[in-house]
């Protein structure tokens, strides 16, 4: 319970100390830094980094239709997956302006919805892994929610460990699969 009221208290301060409309990054495909690297080299999580502010906008998609925006690999609404620490629920620093930004394109676009699909590793009981992806999907529902998206466009649901990115048996396996992921309504 500690966890989730620290968590919203960070929530409620970001959200109070923002003065400007958040504009989404570009990614930044030149440094991989997510501990969820596939085989390949390349990130699966579609964060590397951070990312140039100003390039594309997360609202309307900067003169494209909302739906280009989203699958546009350039635009930062393209990336849909949200990776935690072991046994946590906290969301990384790394990912709050994904967040931000799909919650710009959801408060432009009041139609959109979105289902947040909660995950997590193989450890622990299905029991405890269920209660786990369920509160990593309402963490990143709660900064949503506080950024502006109404609590009707969101659903979450949590797949536990019934659904993992890799069936390795390693630590790197494992954070692949400790994951939110962003579904839009019609994908």
């Amino acid at each position: 319970m500690n966890k989730l009221l620290a968590a919203a208290f960070v929530a409620l301060f970001l959200a109070g100390c923002q003065t400007d409309p958040v504009q989404a990054p570009v990614e930044d495909k030149s440094a991989t830094t997510d501990p969820a690297t596939s085989a390949s080299g390349t990130s699966t999580s579609g964060m590397a980094g951070g990312g140039v502010g100003g390039a594309s906008n997360a609202g309307a998609g900067a003169g494209r239709s909302g739906a280009s925006a989203l699958k546009d690999p350039n635009n930062i609404l393209s990336q849909r997956e949200i990776f935690f620490e072991y046994d946590s629920f906290v969301v990384p620093e790394k990912y709050k302006r994904l967040i931000e930004a799909q919650a710009n394109y959801l408060t432009a676009n009041r139609n959109a919805k979105v289902t947040l699909h909660g995950h997590a590793d193989e450890r622990g009981s299905r029991e405890y892994n269920i209660a786990l992806g369920q509160k990593r999907s309402d963490a990143v529902k709660q900064m949503m929610t506080l950024l502006g998206v109404q609590e009707i466009q969101i659903e979450t649901v949590s797949f536990g460990e019934e659904k993992p990115k890799n069936l390795g048996h390693d630590e790197a396996s494992w954070a692949e699969n400790r994951r939110v992921d962003i579904v839009h309504a019609g994908e």
